[in-house]
């Protein structure tokens, strides 16, 4: 049975920002809140865009029309780079109304390496930031997508060692953030999701009775945007404008 919700305690700080008393989980999500991604895939997008050169549709259109096919084809193909790779193909067909030849296969697979290989840059504050949460708080990564792609870029980021554990997850959602809760038994009332989207970070986390940072970012992926919950009587959201505010927090 979870704990009863209690009103988190807090002390004001010298400017006037609430400071969480004691020890707390923060589960914490990677992709544009540690580093950027979505940039790279919307570059990739665009390329894709001009490839398909659509005779009647506006590049506007086109990207509605691939926005469409991406959300139905993550439910049962995933997140990453590979499953962004196929969807670009399928989108390709799905509007040119023919299958790729040789010469679009490899112009696609082009934009999947760009994607894939692109420079994994932190995003500000991160790296200062994240070992001073780590020295007072429990600090979970929480993550989606492919495995392998998201603990390699873990591993470029060289932020690993401040992380007491790593989740890497096929989806993002109230029963797996209750599965979390379970796992590392983690109390609800002291226990926060950091992140930049508001349906895979902020809203399950906050319906799952926890506490959330949003912390939005200005190439947030279309199909992560929704309006954020009002948390629960008892619970908090913190919406920060960058990931060094944190701080003033914890």
């Amino acid at each position: 049975m979870m704990p009863v919700a209690h009103p988190e305690p807090a002390n004001a700080t010298a400017n006037g920002h609430l400071r969480v008393n004691g020890p707390q989980t923060l589960m914490i999500d990677a992709d544009d809140t540690l580093w950027e991604n979505n940039i790279y895939f919307e570059q990739a997008i665009a390329r894709f865009i001009q490839l398909v050169d659509h005779p009647e549709l506006t590049p506007e259109e086109v990207r509605d029309e691939f926005d469409r096919l991406e959300a139905t084809r993550v439910k049962t193909h995933g997140y990453g780079t590979d499953a962004f790779h196929q969807s670009l193909l399928a989108g390709f067909e799905h509007l040119t109304g023919s299958p790729c030849n040789a010469k679009d296969v490899e112009h696609i697979a082009e934009f999947a390496r760009s994607v894939r290989d692109g420079h994994l840059t932190l995003l500000d504050g991160v790296a200062e930031v994240l070992p001073q949460l780590a020295s007072n708080h429990t600090l979970i990564l929480v993550t989606k997508g492919d495995h392998a792609e998201q603990t390699a870029k873990l591993a470029r980021s060289g932020l690993h060692a401040h992380f007491h554990h790593v989740e890497v997850l096929r989806e993002k959602h109230v029963p797996a953030y209750q599965e979390l809760l379970a796992r590392y038994d983690c109390d609800p009332a002291h226990t926060w999701m950091i992140g930049n989207s508001p349906r895979s970070d902020a809203n399950p986390a906050l319906r799952a009775g926890m506490h959330a940072v949003y912390l939005p970012h200005p190439s947030t992926w279309v199909l992560e945007q929704e309006p954020v919950d009002a948390p629960a009587p008892g619970r908090r959201l913190l919406h920060l404008d960058s990931f060094r505010q944190l701080l003033t927090h914890f």
